[in-house]
């Protein structure tokens, strides 16, 4: 009885977050198929605010091997909640955005090609395109490299806030501005669900790998003019928009 007690209790505790678990593994699979992961160099996490935790990719686990029971459930301080697998080396990062950013419930983090080749050169995406404009209307920020003291602290909890920072200095929304270059590191997305920040991420890698390819073609290619940024910007996303059904 104590034993069967104990399994249904179990079952209970799993029950409330098998949503997040499902939601999270279904967003992990899109990163191999839309080509933004090689091997395991990627996570999506899936946030449940009521709940006030996340199911997120296991560490090192290749994504053939995933399913959604083996999401681990982590609360928004970075302690493992639920779950027999160690979380993605990234949590802490995912931790200190949602504790701090209340309105994403998904992030994703990948090393791909185009938009990590930015990382590394320490480069905004310059916003060349109406592509680039149909999404945000500033360039892709790359935050600043991390410091020595904060790369010998706790260094995926203060990637968080290296994060958080730029945002600060350049007085953007985290809301209106759904990604980020993170200096000599790589890109994170984020959305108000997991499908969206995994989107956010394949559109940033595709504006990256136009950028390259516009830089190489025309060096001295021009930033696109205002009045295009706002046009295509607002016909998606602005109180008269018109794209889509």
């Amino acid at each position: 009885m104590l034993l069967l007690r104990h399994w249904q209790q179990h079952n209970s505790i799993m029950s409330k977050y098998q949503h997040i678990q499902q939601e999270a593994y279904e967003a992990n699979m899109q990163l191999p198929k839309l080509g933004l992961v090689l091997f395991t160099f990627g996570n999506v996490s899936a946030a449940d605010r009521a709940l006030g935790v996340f199911a997120i990719k296991p560490s090192g686990v290749p994504y053939d091997d995933l399913s959604p029971d083996k999401m681990v459930i982590v609360d928004f301080d970075g302690n493992t909640v639920e779950g027999t697998l160690r979380p993605s080396s990234d949590t802490k990062t995912h931790a200190v955005l949602y504790k701090h950013w209340d309105k994403i419930n998904g992030i994703v983090h990948t090393h791909s090609t185009y938009a990590t080749a930015w990382a590394q050169a320490q480069r905004d995406i310059p916003i060349f395109g109406t592509t680039h404009a149909d999404h945000l209307t500033v360039d892709v920020p790359c935050a600043a490299p991390m410091s020595d003291d904060m790369i010998q602290g706790d260094y995926e909890y203060e990637t968080g806030f290296q994060i958080i920072n730029c945002f600060k200095e350049r007085g953007l929304s985290y809301a209106e501005v759904e990604m980020i270059l993170v200096g000599n590191h790589a890109p994170f997305t984020w959305g108000k669900t997991a499908a969206k920040a995994v989107y956010n991420s394949a559109v940033l890698e595709t504006v990256a790998q136009m950028a390259l390819l516009t830089e190489q073609i025309n060096p001295n290619a021009p930033r696109l003019k205002e009045a295009l940024i706002k046009k295509h910007f607002e016909r998606k996303h602005g109180p008269d928009s018109y794209y889509g059904q």
